[in-house]
């Protein structure tokens, strides 16, 4: 495949010195924000103003930057190379091939999903503003730099390829009876794989198209982060993860605040309450598979914009606490009023509410071990039974407010803005309360 350039990425920032200020300048932590304000009135002023909408709060946020910020944008949908996988695809509908379902997802661009990545770093982008960049140069219209799109688009293309390399399955002689089958499957995973490679150089040549050497080791770093959480903890087959055994915890389990920091990496954190092993897990599995590209890509942006290092670490802990918020409010639908989990199907047995069930009560995995060779083999009516039950779906949400909250408390820092907002009701319209 021949490798486009892009005419974001073509668009290189200018280093030069400059002399301008930001637009922006930043509050100091104890200035009042509109983000306080705007949760407060969502818990508050019951009917005058409903909590956001997921679609509403990403349909507005994309208002505000003045651009689709999904990958599958009509620039990508209108390639020659994306026009070609798309052929192949249809090739393979009636394999059953677990790529076709990454595929739907992502044209669907649903809330279960989370490709509103590159909206995510764009309104940081915009909320924090530049200083020391030539904005004539390389400012559009929206007040975004277009290096900062260009990172935008290049963090959406390294999650899709991850996303599609983990669409393949691993075939063995024995897996099917038909040799068609074997076929089918055979070139899903070329599919796959070709597509996912693609999409990863892509992205790694324009990001070498911005010449800045900090930018492209913070970025590879998070791709280095994306493969080493494919290795983490026990795995069957097919990769599928599964729960690294532990003993369980003598604790109460009340409604007692769930208070950590899985930022440090003590055994304690704020509050005196230690880092339990299902935290540490969880914690871990999700910063190396979500949250450190995320958060990189936000501290990019601010990087690109001339900020100092100690608002680039603030820009990479919101990025950091917003996915695992978000990562904590999908591992809580399973077991939401009303879901299709109940009836048999399968779910992520390294979600939140699992691994703190077993701390509480370790005989669930001697179910969850009947998935060694397979994660099919494990009756997920019984886990989801059991589970829904104990106190894990309790501290799940305990977990999903803590990371919320700190990701609002890093919007503190920026000036009141529309980005600002925009970003705060994302965060609101994830909770399930």
């Amino acid at each position: 495949m021949n490798v486009a350039r892009s005419p974001t990425a073509v668009r290189m920032l200018r280093n030069g010195p400059a002399s301008r200020v930001a637009r922006r300048r930043l509050y100091a932590p104890s200035s009042p924000v509109v983000i306080a304000t705007t949760a407060t009135q969502c818990e508050g002023n019951r009917g005058r103003l409903p909590k956001p909408d997921w679609n509403r709060a990403v349909s507005e946020a994309e208002k505000v930057v003045g651009y689709p910020s999904s990958f599958l944008s009509l620039r990508w949908l209108l390639s020659d190379e994306i026009a070609n996988v798309a052929l192949h695809l249809r090739r393979m509908v009636s394999s059953n091939h677990p790529l076709l379902k990454t595929v739907k997802e992502l044209l669907s661009n649903c809330q279960s999903n989370m490709q509103a990545w590159g909206l995510i770093v764009l309104l940081v982008s915009k909320a924090a503003g530049h200083i020391n960049v030539d904005s004539s140069a390389d400012e559009d219209k929206s007040g975004v730099l277009r290096s900062q799109r260009a990172l935008a688009e290049i963090a959406e293309m390294i999650r899709t390829s991850h996303l599609m390399h983990n669409g393949l399955i691993n075939i063995y002689p024995e897996m099917f009876a038909k040799s068609v089958d074997h076929d089918d499957m055979s070139f899903g995973n070329k599919i796959g794989l070709l597509s996912g490679d693609y999409l990863l150089a892509n992205s790694f040549y324009e990001l070498s198209m911005l010449k800045n050497q900090n930018l492209m080791e913070l970025i590879s770093s998070a791709l280095r982060d994306l493969s080493e959480a494919e290795f983490v903890g026990r795995r069957d087959s097919q990769n599928n993860p599964l729960p690294s055994p532990f003993e369980p915890l003598d604790r109460k389990l009340g409604s007692a605040r769930l208070r950590f920091n899985p930022l440090q990496p003590s055994g304690k954190a704020r509050g005196g309450m230690p880092l339990t092993p299902a935290l540490r897990d969880w914690t871990r599995r999700n910063v190396l598979s979500a949250g450190s590209l995320l958060g990189k890509s936000c501290q990019g942006a601010l990087l690109l914009a001339g900020h100092g290092e100690r608002l680039q670490k603030l820009g990479f802990l919101f990025g950091k606490h917003l996915s695992l918020a978000w990562q904590a409010y999908l591992d809580l639908e399973p077991f939401s009023s009303g879901s299709p989990y109940s009836s048999g199907v399968s779910f992520n047995l390294t979600s939140a509410p699992v691994m703190f069930h077993l701390e509480h009560d370790s005989s669930l995995f001697k179910e969850i071990d009947k998935g060694i060779n397979s994660v099919q083999d494990v009756d997920y009516v019984k886990v989801h039974d059991v589970v829904i039950k104990g106190p894990g779906i309790n501290y799940t949400k305990q977990l999903q407010k803590e990371h919320s909250e700190k990701a609002m408390e890093v919007l503190n820092v920026f000036e009141e803005s529309d980005a600002r907002t925009a970003l705060s009701n994302i965060i609101i319209a994830m909770d399930r309360e």
